[in-house]
């Protein structure tokens, strides 16, 4: 029978065993936290990615709804290099819309960020910058509703946006994040409702329409 001594030491090391064992079981959850973080990213990204590719899908232009989220890919209302002359470039200014240079570099890091809307050229680009315009929303308040015509597209500035279909949650928009630009630039229908979350004290978007951008000649 071991001597006291013994049963002692013996203790320590099942202690120190369980300290070795807790520590080890610490870090798996943090990797743990850390891949389901990664995940969330990365659904994300698919989300969007699945949102972006089903509203550009092709399909017969005569059917008034589409099943699921692919949608009629119809005539693109940039589909010619834009050229303002200077008739033109004098009613975008006309119809523009004052913003701080601030507002205006969102906008256009904006574009620049859509992997659509980066293409646009330099008029295009100014015309669209010049006919947005801010609007304010209200927590919770319904700004795109599935289903409806893709008249026009918001760029955040402020808040967060919710991306819904179905009732089901894709993805979360971010400030300088757009929205719509599909639907508008492919005149079809939203496939999907995006709503307002308050973050901070205020929730602003720059918006754009398409009668502004067809009366802007893009």
């Amino acid at each position: 029978m071991g001597t006291l001594r013994d049963l002692q030491f013996a203790l320590q090391l099942k202690i120190e065993e369980l300290r070795q064992r807790d520590t080890l079981i610490d870090e798996l959850e943090l990797e743990l936290d850390t891949k389901d973080e990664l995940i969330r990213r990365l659904q994300e990204e698919l989300d969007r990615y699945r949102t972006t590719v089903c509203l550009s899908g092709p399909s017969a232009s005569s059917a008034p709804q589409i099943e699921g989220m692919e949608r009629a890919k119809k005539h693109t209302v940039i589909s010619e290099p834009f050229s303002p002359d200077p008739v033109t470039l004098a009613r975008i200014s006309h119809k523009s819309c004052d913003k701080s240079q601030q507002s205006q570099s969102l906008i256009q890091a904006g574009l620049l960020k859509n992997d659509l809307l980066k293409n646009l050229d330099e008029g295009e680009m100014r015309a669209v910058t010049s006919c947005t315009y801010r609007c304010s929303i209200n927590q919770n308040c319904t700004v795109i509703q599935e289903g409806s015509a893709g008249e026009q597209a918001f760029i955040l500035e402020e808040g967060r946006l919710s991306v819904t279909q179905d009732g089901c949650k894709l993805l979360t928009i971010e400030p300088g994040d757009t929205i719509g630009e599909l639907a508008l630039l492919y005149n079809c229908t939203f496939p999907f409702s995006v709503s307002g979350k308050l973050w901070g004290d205020r929730i602003r978007c720059l918006k754009v329409e398409a009668c502004s951008l067809n009366n802007s000649s893009i």
